[in-house]
């Protein structure tokens, strides 16, 4: 009891340290995630993102029969890879191919073809935590022409990089035990029309899988733009749906009468993503980007949030349109193609250690609070907010309050709690309000917007 009372005193004094004036405060650091973070190998990417290279192509309807080129033997290496890594969990990581049929489509599929999903699930060691956390990268590549099955397609950052990732957070995590359940996929057919992703969202979906968050990496390795010439490795974009794409009614309907549009479970995501990687990363600043994805654009992330699931895509912040879906060639001396050398692989590693302190934070945190709400039943210039522990799971050390003003597109401060109902001398017509549930050792949870109570 005395070491939980000194660790939460600790949390309380952390809490009074500013980054700066307008940024949220300071929470110590795990050390055994940041022991994550730091085995994180640029090297080791580097190496896995010239073997993906090395098969000339991957290209979702390339040869499946060919064991050196290829999506099939690309699939088959990313499964043996991730097998070896699986051997220091103690058995408890999980390696298949998720094989499934996409059907002809007339446009990008022209014959019934066969597609896999190499995924490695390292399960959770609390038998009531059912929790999962979902970690991609897209390992299908493409030339300009999206149907040219035979031509080089190197794909190094497009999405070696994301492949890399996932695969080098598998290798780093095996080892570690989490209560929760983090699955590590590498999905095919992004290019084709995102049918991979949707193929493990409606699995998801169909299985009832309690998905709490899905990170979807794609092209996390360039720091250097054409046209602009801007060279930046320290910072990184997060987009995250505002509306979401699965809302009934009565969503509709609290989302206009509180002013939630800035409010969705992705956006508290991508949050999240930031104050967490910020926390453990040096040199690298997370950028918000409130749209879905670029513009007039889409990711793997899509068919999550289409199915109703948190989810969010991870990119670079500048992109470079010379490697990209570019034809292997060269024209007044500039190279153009997706090749290793335009990788920045130390870039490539603090992006990868972004995805594995957010991972390790999120399944090693409690469950989140239930029954989240603000009293409306009086007019008052305070706001009193009451909740539920949650019913699974460890129990919380206690509760995070977390307010920002309107406008604010951080929380900008987190106030310990650990009761279930609290009263704040603030206007809930001037801030916006969540709670997070927190263990003794900082672990938070995803923060939850309270609904209306009267």
């Amino acid at each position: 009891m005395q070491r939980q009372v000194a660790i939460i005193n600790l949390i309380l004094l952390t809490l009074i340290l500013p980054i700066s004036i307008s940024a949220q405060t300071a929470l110590r650091q795990d050390e055994k995630i940041l022991k994550i973070t730091e085995e994180i190998s640029a090297q080791h990417l580097e190496n896995l993102v010239r073997k993906l290279v090395s098969f000339e192509t991957r290209h979702s309807l390339s040869t499946t029969a060919d064991k050196k080129k290829g999506i099939g033997a690309a699939r088959n290496w990313a499964q043996a890879e991730l097998e070896k890594y699986a051997a220091a969990s103690g058995g408890r990581m999980t390696v298949m191919q998720d094989r499934y049929v996409v059907k002809a489509d007339g446009r990008r599929i022209p014959a019934d073809v066969e597609m896999a999903n190499v995924m490695a699930t390292l399960k959770g060691t609390d038998p009531n935590d059912d929790r999962v956390f979902i970690v991609s990268g897209h390992i299908d590549s493409r030339n300009t022409d999206v149907m040219d099955v035979k031509g080089l397609a190197p794909g190094a950052n497009d999405d070696g990089s994301g492949t890399a990732a996932v695969l080098e957070l598998a290798r780093v995590m095996a080892s570690r035990q989490f209560p929760a359940t983090i699955i590590f996929v590498a999905v095919q057919g992004e290019e084709q029309g995102l049918y991979g992703a949707r193929h493990l969202a409606q699995r998801a979906k169909q299985e009832n899988w309690n998905l709490v968050a899905m990170l979807n990496n794609d092209m996390i390795g360039n720091s250097f733009s054409d046209e602009t010439n801007l060279r930046d490795n320290t910072r990184v974009r997060i987009f995250s749906e505002g509306v979401p794409a699965v809302e009934t009614e009565e969503m509709t309907a609290l989302r206009k009468s509180t002013g939630g549009e800035n409010d969705s479970r992705s956006r508290q995501l991508a949050r999240y993503i930031k104050e967490t990687g910020e926390r453990y990363i040096p040199q690298l600043q997370v950028v918000l980007n409130y749209r879905t994805d670029r513009f007039l654009r889409g990711g793997d992330h899509t068919p999550f949030s289409q199915a109703g699931f948190t989810a969010v895509r991870l990119c670079e912040m500048n992109e470079n349109y010379r490697y990209q879906h570019q034809n292997v060639r060269t024209e007044n001396n500039i190279r153009y193609g997706d090749f290793p050398e335009h990788v920045d692989f130390e870039y490539l590693r603090k992006n990868t250690a972004l995805n594995a302190a957010t991972l390790a934070n999120l399944a090693s945190a409690p469950y989140t609070p239930e029954n989240v709400g603000v009293v409306t039943s009086n007019l008052t210039n305070k706001t009193e907010l009451r909740w539920e522990a949650p019913k699974k799971g460890k129990k919380p050390a206690g509760y995070y309050i977390l307010m920002r003003e309107t406008s604010a597109p951080m929380w900008e401060k987190k106030i310990f709690v650990t009761g279930t109902t609290t009263v704040l001398p603030y206007s809930k017509d001037n801030y916006f309000f969540a709670v997070q549930a927190v263990d003794a050792e900082g672990h938070e949870s995803l923060p939850v917007i309270p609904k209306p109570l009267r």
